[in-house]
């Protein structure tokens, strides 16, 4: 990758954070960037109409361009016509917020949900964030369908998330997060509490056909308040049943069929290569 372009993708990741803006100064300190540098390669995104300066203190933004491309890659996958019926049953069963991640090479992004809570806490996390896999209920799901030892290179390579950023029962070893896995293995969906965040509780089921990779997770979320371990074990058939139905329609959507090809031949082909 070329420097220019890598600096240019560093800064719109960066900015993806501060959707009210951040400073010059900040950026180039904390992407490690000469400051003349970054102000040149910032008013190129500008030119390019991906990041706008804010009028008053000068700041610098993302514009709309790239969620807009983004959803208009989803809507013409077909992904959400697919998906969104279904995940919109789940939550009216459950009552509860359900999400739809999608797989795609090592990252699980949520690109779609339905709210099904009518009432009290509305659980709801930001749409078009990349999970983190070590401390996520759709992030472990996905892991726990992986060889192991592609599972700890995912892992190793994000970074394990630690408690005092998600919640206090985070999984701070590769140690701890194998042994989860094999618990979620075991009953086929993951459950997790306080781990993505304090008081909150979350469970995910693979989306995968038989001897295929795994393409994306759907979850239920919700406050652990109403979403307690014996209700979330009640939910489990019809979780399973949600991730085996998109498995089946996914036929139909280019993005559901092709979002994880290749991702473990990559993998040992990089490993072989190595040797």
């Amino acid at each position: 990758m070329s420097g220019a372009l890598e600096k240019s993708l560093d800064i719109l990741e960066y900015l993806t954070d501060y959707p009210d803006g951040v400073a010059l100064a900040q950026i180039s300190t904390d992407l490690n960037q000469l400051r003349s540098g970054c102000h040149r390669t910032l008013h190129e995104l500008i030119r390019y109409g991906y990041v706008r300066q804010m009028p008053q203190r000068g700041d610098y933004a993302l514009t709309t361009k790239m969620a807009s491309m983004g959803l208009s890659f989803l809507s013409k996958s077909g992904v959400l016509d697919i998906a969104q019926p279904v995940i919109n049953r789940l939550a009216q069963t459950t009552a509860e917020l359900v999400r739809l991640g999608i797989v795609d090479e090592d990252r699980l992004t949520l690109v779609a949900k339905a709210q099904g809570a009518k009432s009290g806490l509305l659980y709801d996390p930001d749409m078009g964030i990349d999970l983190k896999l070590s401390c996520s209920a759709a992030g472990q799901a996905w892991l726990m369908t992986l060889p192991e030892d592609v599972a700890i290179e995912y892992v190793t390579r994000q970074g394990i998330g630690e408690p005092k950023d998600f919640g206090p029962n985070a999984p701070t070893s590769i140690k701890a997060l194998l042994k989860v896995l094999d618990e979620h293995r075991a009953r086929g969906y993951s459950i997790i509490q306080d781990v993505y965040a304090l008081g909150m509780s979350s469970m995910a089921a693979p989306i995968k056909r038989a001897n295929e990779p795994t393409t994306g997770v759907v979850v239920i979320a919700g406050p652990s308040s109403r979403l307690a371990l014996e209700r979330m074990q009640q939910f489990g058939p019809a979780l399973l049943a949600a991730a085996d139905e998109l498995a089946v329609a996914g036929n139909s959507s280019a993005l559901l069929k092709s979002a994880n090809v290749g991702t473990w031949g990559n993998v040992i082909s990089k490993r072989d290569t190595k040797r």
